[in-house]
Parts: C-alpha cells; sequence; structure tokens
C-alpha cells in the first residue's frame, strides 16, 4: 500500500513523502491515527505541490541570506566598553551584545540574536571575529572592534 506521510512517521519517512507500507499498518496505524493518507491521484498531485512549495520557499529564503550575508560582511562592529588602568574588561563583551550591537549599527533585519557567535573570546581592546548563522548553509563573517569608552 502507497501511503502519503502527512507528519513525520519514525522509521518510516518524512512529512509529505510517498512510502510503501504493508496495508494493516497503512489502514490501522498511520491512516487511522491521521498520519498519512492513501495516495491516490489527486493526493500524490497535492503533494508535489506541497513538495514545489517548500522547495520554492528554502531557494528564497537562502537568497534573502546570501543577500543578507554580502551586506554584513562590509561591516565592522564597534562595541566601547569600560577598561581598567590595566587594560583588562570590567564585565564581558559576549555573543549578545554583538548581536545587539549589528542590528543597531546596521538596521539590518532577519538576524536572529542567537545564531551570532564570537570565534574567539574577547579579552581587551582591539578586533575580533564574529560569525552570523543566517540560513543553514549561509554563515556571514564580520569583524568586531572593541574600544575603550
Amino acid at each position: 500500500m502507497k501511503v502519503i506521510l502527512l507528519q513525520d512517521v519514525k522509521n518510516v519517512g518524512k512529512k509529505d513523502e510517498v512510502v510503501e507500507v504493508s496495508d494493516g499498518y497503512g489502514r490501522n496505524f498511520i491512516i487511522k491515527r491521521k498520519l498519512g493518507a492513501v495516495a491516490t491521484a489527486q493526493n500524490l498531485n497535492e503533494a508535489k505541490q506541497a513538495i514545489n512549495a517548500k522547495k520554492h520557499k528554502e531557494a528564497q529564503e537562502k537568497d534573502e541570506a546570501i543577500v543578507l550575508q554580502a551586506q554584513i560582511k562590509k561591516v565592522t562592529v564597534e562595541i566601547k566598553v569600560r577598561v581598567g588602568a590595566n587594560g583588562k574588561l570590567f564585565g564581558a563583551v559576549k555573543a549578545k551584545d554583538v548581536a545587539e550591537a549589528l542590528i543597531k549599527q546596521t538596521g539590518l533585519e532577519g538576524i536572529d540574536r542567537q545564531k551570532i557567535s564570537l570565534v574567539e573570546p574577547v579579552k581587551g581592546v582591539g578586533l575580533y571575529k564574529a560569525t552570523a548563522k543566517l540560513h543553514k548553509d549561509v554563515n556571514a563573517d564580520f569583524l568586531v572592534k572593541v574600544v575603550e569608552g
């Protein structure tokens, strides 16, 4: 029996896949629990349309991420921190601080604060590298300039 999965089913397949299962398993488990539907011609067409729409949306998101990546690579984010007499920082500069400064200084939307990370910890005044994960395939590296302020 061919079934189109409406949800991910462990050890069977992912959503919108057409899978071959035994008749009893298909009728008594997958269809009964609304995890899938019988693979009729109409259902197959709907599944193909859903897959194509999903692919189109993913391609569009990736294109937007590439454009955002080009804009972020040009940026050097400047963060002002208090510095002690011996050049040590008061407190720490965290990825959250870098993310807020990046959004504030560039005005770019679509940057997720949780997906920005520092390559190395900030120990003092100077230049540091940071990475923003914009999409599963697209990362943008940029510089963070920590200055005394």
